[in-house]
């Protein structure tokens, strides 16, 4: 059983930088890959980024790689996703996701969600 609740987003102005956070609770969180969705209107829900249970084993999409990082501290039970550069297309309500393995969550299968947080970036 786990639970997610994100925070962090916001309205940011084009080029600007705006940081995430995931907070988790649940005897498996720490066990779980975490990561990233976005959903805007009239786009596919896509996924933006995550990791495994160690931190070790990082995936990114193609349109964030280079500009965002996603990391977690198990002490604090906490999952951030650092974004730079951020343009119109990133404008999505984002969604912290946790499941099994990272290859479970990439495919948005037997996942656990949180509630979303909005991000708008404006010119």
């Amino acid at each position: 059983q786990v639970q997610l609740v994100e925070s962090g987003g916001g309205l940011v102005q084009a080029g600007g930088s705006l940081t995430l956070s995931c907070a988790g609770s649940g005897r498996s969180f720490t066990t779980y890959a975490v990561g990233w969705f976005r959903q805007a209107p009239g786009r596919e829900r896509e996924f933006v980024a995550g990791l495994n249970w160690s931190g070790r084993n990082i995936h990114y999409a193609d349109a964030v790689s280079g500009r965002c990082t996603v990391s977690r501290d198990l002490a604090k039970n906490t999952v951030y996703l650092k974004m730079n550069i951020l343009n119109h297309y990133d404008t999505a309500v984002y969604y912290c996701a946790a499941a099994p393995s990272i290859t479970t969550l990439k495919q948005q299968g037997g996942g656990y969600w949180g509630q979303g947080t909005q991000v708008t970036v404006s010119s």
